[in-house]
């Protein structure tokens, strides 16, 4: 059989960070919305879906089991059959008397499998595509994963409205065909990259050989493997003002970890309960939709401008533009507001300014990894940054439910005030993030 090591990286490129984006949004974002139509509480909700982050807090631990063990390309086409069977799960546990503690298990396996998934897709991408494809194709990358989102959180959350309102209000029936969709649609990922995704030389010499094959000698680690490996994370714990980076890590976006376990809830929660009653469909639309065209938007205005004048200059314009639209839900649970199209503004605006002031997040971590490990310390950080989102995120569906609505997102502003501060303890280089006359 024909084992190309390099195909087109428009042939899999778009397909493996649009299959990396989906099981995400489905545990962390559709997870959320799916619980809230089967009428279970916010504080289970949000405890229960914020845990679900753990994997992407962990994943920097289990990630040298993905560069040792196998080849790459076999972590991916594994996973995204794993992926694919937890979907299939999903559907069938729907009906079940104790489907929630069930899904939740499911999507458990869906978490840590999808974790895998990025380690591996991350390292097949430097190993797939030479040095000038890499930097070519991050647009790429990263535009499909966007696609992702919007057909997750958006597309499919559209799809199961019309199915709700299609089958008379049957919930289970409707979501029990979403992620029956879902599965078909990873099965055709795994059968599209079993054959499309390249062999690259460097991923088969890590694999294992067949015996009386020749091996490629072991990985050089200096010494003793494992005391390399805590060497790793003692470096990064060793670096300057660490205590200010990981305060900023934890804190810099302490509003938003709330905010965002709580927005679907909100839009679908009846009016007599505070919300504003929207149907599944049009939470599509407005959060899956809407927003996330919004969020990756200001995303890459935050990427342009960044540049121009480096990250210390737009540090302090992107800390405010993050935080200070969260007072659109102020408005929206003080107003309950009828109109859909402002409705979709206000959720907007939010989500413009939080993939803005994300931008100066992003490129602090790149920074703060820089050095001899930065692929490992860059691990670290979004690990931190996941733990950042978890624990305040478990606290979010009871803190709601103790204040209201319109207490919450009151709350959720005086929850901003951590984030100016940590900004306000990190030093960053005045050139960091600029552009040079050389590179430019």
């Amino acid at each position: 059989m024909d084992q190309p090591e390099r195909r087109n990286p428009w042939l899999w490129v778009p397909s493996l960070y649009f299959a990396e984006g989906i099981p995400y949004v489905i545990v962390l974002t559709v997870s959320v919305i799916m619980y809230k139509r089967f009428g279970i509480s916010n504080t289970d909700i949000a405890l229960y879906t914020s845990l679900l982050y753990l994997p992407w807090v962990i994943k920097p631990l289990w990630g040298p089991v993905v560069d040792l063990v196998r080849t790459k390309r076999f972590w991916i086409v594994t996973m995204q059959v794993v992926i694919a069977l937890a979907l299939a799960a999903v559907a069938l546990a729907i009906s079940l008397p104790g489907f929630f503690v069930a899904t939740l298990a499911v999507f458990w396996l869906m978490a840590f499998s999808s974790a895998t998934h990025d380690i591996a897709a991350d390292g097949f991408y430097m190993l797939g595509l030479r040095e000038h494809e890499q930097a070519a194709f991050v647009g790429v990358r990263s535009t499909f994963y966007r696609i992702a989102m919007v057909t997750g959180q958006g597309l499919l959350v559209v799809v199961a409205g019309t199915l709700e309102t299609s089958t008379g209000g049957n919930t289970v029936v409707a979501w029990s065909v979403t992620f029956g969709i879902l599965a078909a649609m990873f099965l055709l990922f795994f059968l599209y990259h079993r054959f499309m995704l390249p062999y690259p030389a460097a991923d088969r010499r890590a694999a294992v050989s067949a015996p009386g094959a020749e091996r490629s000698p072991a990985p050089d680690f200096g010494g003793n493997p494992l005391a390399k490996f805590f060497e790793v994370f003692a470096a990064f714990f060793r670096k300057p003002r660490m205590g200010a980076t990981l305060a900023f890590l934890l804190l810099y976006r302490l509003a938003e970890s709330q905010l965002i376990k709580m927005v679907s809830p909100f839009l679908l929660d009846p009016r007599s309960k505070g919300g504003l009653g929207l149907t599944t469909s049009e939470v599509g639309i407005v959060y899956g939709t809407v927003g996330i065209a919004a969020l990756t938007l200001g995303g890459l205005v935050g990427g342009f401008v960044i540049p121009r004048r480096g990250l210390r200059f737009w540090l302090w314009p992107m800390v405010v533009v993050m935080h200070l639209p969260d007072l659109v839900f102020v408005y929206l649970s003080h107003v309950q507001p009828e109109s859909f199209l402002l409705i979709n503004v206000a959720v907007a605006v939010e989500q413009f300014g939080y993939g803005f002031g994300f931008t100066a997040y992003m490129l602090y971590m790149i920074m703060v990894s820089e050095g001899e490990h930065k692929t490992a310390h860059y691990a670290l950080c979004t690990g931190f940054m996941a733990l950042g989102m978890m624990l305040p995120g478990m606290a979010s569906g009871a803190i709601q439910e103790w204040l209201g609505y319109p207490n919450f997102y009151i709350w959720v502003m005086l929850s901003t005030i951590p984030g100016f501060i940590v900004t306000a303890l990190i030093t960053i280089d005045k050139n960091f993030g600029k552009k040079t006359e050389v590179e430019g």
